[in-house]
């Protein structure tokens, strides 16, 4: 049975921690499985390095809820929070976040977990099961609501539920979060068309796009991807030449076409050569026409026109390539948290700029 935020944060609690430390647990151990530890001061509104920072991960480490890695900074020291018992008190003894994991992937963790720090008061849905339940209610008429956590968590179809979390505003706004670590906008394009029709279905909503710097620079490579996708929906003429187009492409993949069909196939190849129709097309393969209704529907363009819907950027103004573990996170230490660490840190980190910048599209 899925638990709540306050009955996941009573559950950690009673393993000895104050509720302002299991809230934070609760964050890490949703969302990432690992952290350091200014994330936990900024949380805590505590002196980074001091006192009672540095008395909670050398409590997480002397009980065995966590076990200290160290950076390619001899200073630094990343902490991961693996105690099966904690996860299951949670529900989630299956989750990923308690295995070991590659250093690449620790470091895309702490940014996630800084975008999530960075946007408080919001209830997340992390888990594919919480995904799928919360999309299968905005299908569901409100008087037959009741018995939807009974039901099968199946998304809907030619939907794909990704690896990042979604938050809940109070009053209902849903927030999709994309973290890019590349410059070029492959995977975030993928994400949207992935992600279509759940915005469809949403009352308000607001994507977030989270940058670790200096890929913020790129900002307006994702815009443009915004503006194709979600503000450019497709003529009823143009779709039903991309249907013409896909079904003859796909024969043609398996048996030869004659001249006039060939030719029709060149001329197309040219028009849609883009990255929107490519990706559109190997989406067509997987899931049929039900991909042209996504594309085709002028909702969305609605919605980032009258405010329901919202692009945001969010640049993180921490740096993280002396946070990157020496090997991947089995091999661990017991040491506590020293003063050291905490100087190597912070010294490496930038000055904060403002947290985010509105959309300059919409």
């Amino acid at each position: 049975m899925a638990l709540t935020t306050d009955e996941r944060v009573t559950a950690i609690a009673e393993f000895g921690f104050s509720t302002r430390q299991a809230r934070f647990l609760e964050l890490v151990m949703r969302h990432a499985g690992v952290c350091v530890p200014r994330q936990y001061a900024r949380f805590a509104g505590i002196a980074h390095g001091g006192k009672k920072c540095n008395a909670f991960f050398d409590k997480l480490i002397r009980r065995g809820y966590a076990v200290a890695c160290d950076c390619v900074h001899n200073r630094a020291r990343l902490y991961h929070v693996r105690h099966r018992p904690l996860y299951h008190a949670i529900g989630e003894l299956e989750s990923r976040h308690r295995r070991p994991v590659p250093a690449r992937r620790a470091v895309e963790r702490l940014m996630l977990l800084d975008g999530v720090l960075a946007t408080p008061g919001l209830n997340w849905i992390t888990t594919n099961a919480e995904k799928a339940r919360y999309f299968a209610a905005l299908n569901t008429p409100t008087e037959q609501r009741d018995d939807i956590a009974d039901r099968p968590s199946t998304p809907p179809v030619g939907a794909v539920i990704g690896q990042f979390p979604i938050g809940l505003e109070p009053t209902g706004r849903a927030v999709f979060f994309f973290l890019a670590l590349v410059p070029w906008t492959d995977e975030f394009r993928v994400f949207i068309q992935a992600h279509t029709r759940f915005l469809r279905v949403v009352r308000e909503w607001t994507m977030r796009l989270v940058f670790p710097r200096p890929l913020d620079r790129g900002y307006g490579d994702y815009v443009r991807v915004v503006h194709e996708e979600l503000e450019t929906p497709l003529h009823t003429a143009t779709v039903s030449e991309l249907k013409w187009y896909f079904e003859h492409r796909r024969r043609a993949e398996a048996e030869r076409s004659d001249s006039l069909t060939q030719a029709f196939l060149d001329r197309g190849a040219q028009v849609y050569s883009t990255p929107r129709f490519v990706l559109l097309y190997r989406r067509w393969q997987q899931h049929g026409d039900v991909v042209f209704d996504d594309a085709s529907s002028p909702v969305l363009a609605e919605a980032l026109a009258n405010g329901s819907g919202r692009v945001e950027c969010l640049a993180l103004p921490h740096s993280y390539r002396h946070l990157s573990p020496l090997v991947g996170l089995v091999r661990s230490t017991t040491s506590g948290v020293g003063k050291g660490e905490h100087r190597g840190e912070q010294s490496s980190a930038r000055p904060q700029p403002p947290a985010s910048t509105p959309s300059p599209s919409r």
